[in-house]
C-alpha cells in the first residue's frame, strides 16, 4: 500500500501516488495515469511495481484544473472526456519532468527512471521519450501519437509502445503511420496485439480486458525497465 506525496514545480505543488521501498538503491518509474486521474487502478499499478523492486511515483498531471481527481471509466467516462479535452499537453510533460527530477532526489532511487503510462498516458509516455530525460519509457495502447510523429527526431533514450490491433481510438491508418515513422529507430520497439481492444491490460476492467495478452505486454514491459532502468 502506497502513500500520497507532495512535489514542487515551477507553477505550484501538486500530489502523487508513492509506492515501493523507503530507502535503498531501487530504480525509480513514474506511472502516468488515463483521462481517469491518479484513480484505483493507477495505484494498483503502482503497487504492483513497487512490489517488483521499483520506487513508483503516480503524479496528478490533472491538478491544474482539480486536483484529486478519481473517476470511475465505467461511471464517469463522459466526465473524464471533459478533463482530457482542457488537458494541457505541455504543461502535463513538464510536469512529468518536474515528478522524475523529485524521484530522483528520492532517498530510495538508484538514480535511473522510467516511465510507463496508458491511453492519454500512453501519449504521454511518449512523450516523456521525447521531451524528458528519463531512462526509458513504455506506452500502452497510446492515443493520439500519429499526430505527433515529428517529435520522433528527439527520442534518444528507448522506447516501447503496446498498440491494441482493434483499438477503436487508434485506427488502422494511425497505426500504420506509427509504424512507418518508428519502426526505422533503433531506439523505439513496437510489439502489436492484433486482436485486442482499447484498455486490454486494464486489470478492473473486466470488458476490454485480456488476461493472455495483458500478462504478455507486461511481462515485456518488466524486462524492458529492467533492462534499461534497474
Amino acid at each position: 500500500m502506497g502513500e500520497m506525496i507532495r512535489i514542487s514545480g515551477g507553477d505550484g505543488e501538486f500530489s502523487a501516488y508513492r509506492a515501493g521501498p523507503k530507502d535503498g538503491s531501487a530504480p525509480g518509474l513514474v506511472v502516468i495515469q488515463e483521462i481517469f486521474g491518479v484513480n484505483s487502478f493507477v495505484k494498483l499499478v503502482a503497487d504492483h511495481y513497487g512490489e517488483q523492486g521499483f520506487v513508483v511515483y503516480a503524479p496528478d498531471l490533472f491538478w491544474r484544473m482539480e486536483p484529486g481527481v478519481d473517476l470511475s471509466p465505467e461511471t464517469q467516462f463522459e466526465k473524464a472526456l471533459e478533463f482530457m479535452g482542457k488537458f494541457d499537453l505541455d504543461k502535463g510533460v513538464e510536469d512529468i519532468q518536474t515528478t522524475i527530477t523529485a524521484l530522483r532526489g528520492d532517498a530510495a532511487c538508484a538514480g535511473k527512471v522510467g516511465a510507463v503510462g496508458y491511453c492519454l498516458g500512453g501519449k504521454l509516455a511518449y512523450l516523456t521519450a521525447a521531451r524528458t530525460d528519463a531512462d526509458a519509457s513504455v506506452g500502452y495502447y497510446s492515443v493520439q501519437i500519429e499526430t505527433l510523429l515529428g517529435e520522433k527526431a528527439n527520442i534518444s533514450a528507448p522506447l516501447m509502445l503496446h498498440v491494441a490491433g482493434e483499438d477503436g481510438f487508434v485506427p488502422a491508418e494511425a497505426q500504420r503511420a506509427i509504424h512507418e515513422e518508428l519502426d526505422p529507430l533503433d531506439v523505439v520497439t513496437i510489439h502489436d496485439y492484433p486482436d485486442r481492444d482499447h484498455a486490454f491490460a486494464r486489470w478492473d476492467h473486466p470488458d476490454a480486458y485480456h488476461e493472455a495478452d495483458a500478462k504478455l505486454a507486461d511481462g515485456r514491459t518488466l524486462e524492458f525497465l529492467k533492462a534499461h532502468v534497474a
